[in-house]
């Protein structure tokens, strides 16, 4: 299942336009929001991002993910896009656009210029808000937009202020952006003692979150998203590494799930 079709599903889901160059949505993923709501909408999306989580992981260290699991519906498996690097594939993620169209086609953090979901998202007059980390592709690539930035210098920072943000409740869609992991793969490699700990602290951390928006969001039907935008494997020197065309860099696993309110 590509992940160009996500964006358009977010859009459906949330009930404003799709980005004008996104690809058909996900059908499993809209039916899970059907089945949960008889609008088959939501008034509130919380999509968490940890980079670099690959489906191998997944398929290798399924009891850690127990937390994500436990707050979802939906393990959906994707496949990003090439070359898989985090501005590449995340611009995809919120565009719905192959990379020749978005723009994006290596490693570089330029603003993208088509419409993103973010931007049918303001048009829609629902607020959406990005929380990341300075110097990061989630910081850069979607500037410019009727939307807020909450750009922080770590990840503890970072999740911290996500709490906030959910506990003020003033966002129709909140974007969190944790790139621990990836660094820890690329300083050491991805199955470090290091690496893994990241990763670990990426599941307990959505678990959090997920916990904040059961307590917070109750007046609204809401569907959280555990969302990694590509994976990685370890190279010839024995560092973390992706980009390449081959299954432990573009097989991802996405989780969603549905919180109706109360």
């Amino acid at each position: 299942i590509s992940l160009t079709g996500l964006a358009a599903t977010l859009a459906d889901i949330l009930g404003v336009g799709r980005p004008q160059h996104a690809d058909e949505p996900i059908r499993i993923l809209y039916n899970l929001v059907k089945e949960s709501f008889k609008s088959a909408k939501v008034d509130r999306i919380l999509m968490y991002n940890p980079d670099a989580v690959g489906l191998w992981l997944y398929q290798k260290y399924t009891s850690d993910f127990e937390l994500v699991l436990k707050h979802t519906q939906l393990a959906l498996p994707l496949c990003t896009v090439m070359p898989s690097v985090t501005p590449v594939c995340f611009g995809t993620m919120y565009t719905g656009a192959l990379p020749k169209v978005h723009g994006i086609t290596k490693y570089e953090k330029p603003v993208i210029k088509i419409n993103t979901l973010y931007d049918t998202i303001s048009h829609s007059k629902k607020k959406a808000a990005i929380v990341a980390n300075r110097g990061c592709s989630m910081s850069k690539i979607f500037l410019n937009r009727k939307m807020d930035y909450y750009i922080l210098d770590s990840v503890y920072e970072i999740n911290e202020k996500a709490l906030e943000l959910i506990e003020e409740d003033k966002y129709d869609f909140l974007t969190v952006y944790n790139g621990n992991y990836d660094r820890a793969s690329h300083d050491t490699y991805p199955e470090s003692e290091t690496a893994l700990a990241a990763f670990k602290h990426n599941v307990s951390t959505f678990d959090v979150l997920a916990k904040a928006v059961k307590q917070h969001w109750q007046r609204h039907d809401s569907l959280i998203g555990f969302a990694p935008d590509h994976g990685n494997h370890k190279d010839e020197a024995g560092h973390g590494t992706h980009g390449s065309d081959m299954p432990e860099d573009l097989n991802i696993m996405h989780f969603y799930g549905t919180i109706p309110k109360k």
